[in-house]
């Protein structure tokens, strides 16, 4: 059995029998843990309220060998976004990052790759802290989110020839299962597609580079934000294989507003 203490990011959090609780914790040196907390609920002097959403923990976990739940021994809190539990909207999008992560952290993955991912869900959390979330802000999270788990669109180049798609005024194909851009030489069968404008592909290309405190940068028409909306929607649905349980939640808080 392998000790690792490290920083840890709540992910999930579901009671177990009559005082445990069954955690998904995200960590920087291997990803997601699944791992029980022994007594949570009962242990004041372990866990002492700690392990709540959007906690940013240093913990003490028990690996187990693959195919078995490690176990959380202790947690210790560094920093609560507790913005995040206050209002409704940033509650919303909090939880449905999380959810997000979720779904796309691996168990194993390597140090390097993990560590970008751990490193993106702070900032992501800190940003929601000190801003409003909105449709641009979600689009442009979930993208990143994406990106850091190693599931990035293509936006520039076509994704069967690598051309890159010339301006025509016209919208391009860009095919949801190969995950980028078609161009009119290489469309054919529409099948799989949606249309989106050369322009909202510059722009969430745009959104993967600029740091997150100059997001006000990014210019989105209502058409090019509708179009975003659409495509990210659509790509982490198909590549992530599941739909998020906290998305109408969210959506009832941002749809409205966008309109």
């Amino acid at each position: 059995m392998r000790i690792l203490e490290t920083e840890a990011l709540i992910l999930r959090s579901v009671d177990f029998g009559e005082s445990d609780r069954v955690l998904h914790l995200l960590v920087p040196e291997v990803g997601r843990i699944a791992a029980i907390a022994k007594g949570a609920r009962r242990s004041v002097k372990r866990f002492g309220g700690t392990l709540d959403l959007f906690n940013r923990l240093r913990v003490q976990i028990a690996l187990k060998r693959p195919g078995l739940m490690s176990r959380l021994d202790r947690a210790r809190l560094i920093h609560s976004y507790a913005a995040l539990r206050i209002d409704s909207i940033r509650f919303a999008m909090g939880c449905y990052l999380l959810e997000l992560l979720d779904r796309v952290a691996p168990e194993g993955g390597t140090e390097r790759d993990m560590r970008r991912l751990f490193a993106f869900a702070l900032s992501a959390l800190s940003m929601l802290s000190e801003r409003t979330p909105d449709e641009r802000l979600r689009i442009v999270l979930e993208l990143r989110a994406l990106d850091a788990a190693g599931l990035r669109p293509e936006l520039r180049r076509c994704v069967r020839c690598g051309r890159e798609p010339r301006p025509s005024g016209a919208p391009l194909a860009f095919h949801v299962p190969e995950g980028g851009p078609v161009c009119e030489r290489c469309e054919g069968d529409r099948t799989g597609t949606l249309l989106v404008h050369l322009g909202t592909l510059r722009a969430l290309d745009q959104a993967l580079h600029l740091e997150l405190d100059r997001l006000d940068r990014l210019v989105l028409s209502p058409q090019a934000l509708e179009q975003a909306r659409h495509l990210v929607g659509r790509f982490q649905r198909f590549h992530v294989g599941v739909d998020l349980r906290s998305e109408p939640f969210l959506d009832a808080f941002l749809q409205p507003a966008a309109r």
